[in-house]
């Protein structure tokens, strides 16, 4: 198997696209890479991020641009982009990725393959840091570290080599037991499906390939059902947006701060665009962020509520299917959906959902749009029902068809 770059592998570069770490070699592997090869996985190499993992595009100074094994023009995904594109091409079976932006997800939704998020510090992150950085038990607060694969038996399968706590943790690898899944026949689940987003339009090929996907799943006896329970989506999302954006502020350089904190002051109080979020995020103070961590716990017990009432709930993994390569700065680049013009970062919108509370999110192939593209689907269930969300997965594959190897031509 290969492992995302991100990922410290004793004796190969670990750079994350930047050049200035081009020549860093760590000297012990990651632990999530220790516990694969240990369970016998054969590491032949690593694959292509963007730079500092904070694209849906993987290119960088040190190893170029990764292409689209279904087009060539268009981007594989990112930041696991590398990894989706071997795993498309055939070059191996099994991925090691992250997510925090939809980084397993989109890739796989790209590039036709299969990923899991796991629930929220199911899988230890010592060793995924930035380059030169101590290998540290890391607690999580939006970030994991999951299986990339070609089958959901193939993601059960790594993941169980993943799961468990840091053995070098105080108190934040403990312990985390994963229920079997709900169900094993489809007809048992009870499935919401949501195609809309409020903040984000969606391509109408992905909301057509949703709703043929429910419309197969009602007649096999599935239960698709609505649920008043159903969190505010977009209430979830903007806070998604601001402390995803509030961790990257973190790091900004001076003059880029500056820029940004210009921005947000001539914001209005009623601003409501994802951009908006964005913003207050970047300029965020501790105490906002502490303001919102309360919102977000409670949003937590809503959408715990909701997995009373429902198993799985289904969704869009991006809004799109792969769109061509854009090497623009990020800040003036924006997204084509069917025909209308959005910014750039609103595509993760559907993304925050599972990562906001920390839920497990599978994605898993389902068709291709008119032009040939993969197309898939995010399946979030309740916080640790990972078994659940991934025994989905191969339910579909099982009555739908799963992973179809794109065209040698």
């Amino acid at each position: 198997m290969t492992v995302k770059e991100q990922f410290n592998v004793a004796d190969l570069p670990t750079t994350w696209g930047d050049p200035k770490f081009k020549d860093w070699r760590p000297d012990a592997d990651a632990l999530a890479v220790a516990r694969l090869k240990a369970a016998g996985a054969i590491i032949i190499g690593k694959t292509n991020v963007p730079l500092r993992l904070t694209d849906w595009q993987s290119y960088n100074e040190v190893y170029g641009a990764t292409n689209n094994p279904w087009d060539l023009g268009r981007t594989p995904g990112g930041s696991s982009g590398g990894a989706a594109a071997a795993l498309a091409a055939g070059f191996v079976p099994l991925e090691l990725g992250s997510d925090i932006g939809g980084s397993l997800r989109a890739p796989a939704h790209f590039c036709g393959v299969s990923a899991h998020k796991p629930s929220l510090d199911l899988v230890p992150q010592r060793g995924a840091g930035p380059p030169q950085t101590p290998a540290i038990p890391v607690r999580g607060d939006l970030a994991v570290a999951g299986p990339m694969a070609r089958s959901a038996g193939d993601l059960a399968l790594e993941l169980g080599v993943l799961a468990g706590p840091d053995e070098l943790s105080d108190g934040i690898g403990y312990k985390l037991a994963l229920p079997p899944p709900r169900h094993d026949k489809l007809q048992d689940f009870r499935v919401l499906v949501i195609d809309t987003h409020p903040l984000c339009p969606s391509a109408s090929s992905i909301v057509s390939m949703l709703n043929n996907l429910a419309e197969g799943l009602a007649q096999r006896g599935c239960q698709v059902r609505e649920s008043p329970k159903l969190p505010d989506l977009a209430q979830t999302t903007r806070i998604y947006f601001e402390l995803l954006a509030a961790f990257f502020g973190a790091d900004l350089p001076p003059d880029v701060r500056e820029r940004v904190e210009t921005a947000a002051k001539s914001l209005s109080a009623d601003s409501q665009s994802l951009e908006a979020s964005n913003l207050r995020g970047l300029t965020m103070n501790h105490v906002d962020w502490v303001h919102k961590g309360r919102i977000r716990g409670g949003l937590r017990a809503r959408w715990q509520a909701l997995f009373e009432d429902v198993d799985v709930v289904l969704c869009p993994p991006m809004p799109t299917p792969a769109f061509p390569h854009d090497h623009a700065p990020q800040r003036t680049r924006q997204l084509d959906i069917d025909g209308k013009k959005v910014p750039y970062g609103d595509q993760k919108a559907w993304i925050g959902v599972a990562t906001l509370i920390g839920l497990p999110a599978t994605v898993a192939p389902i068709g291709r749009s008119e032009s040939g593209l993969p197309i898939g689907v995010q399946i979030i269930g309740g916080y640790l029902e990972d078994r659940t969300t991934i025994a989905f997965a191969g339910l579909i594959e099982r009555e739908f068809g799963g992973f179809v190897p794109p065209p040698l031509d």
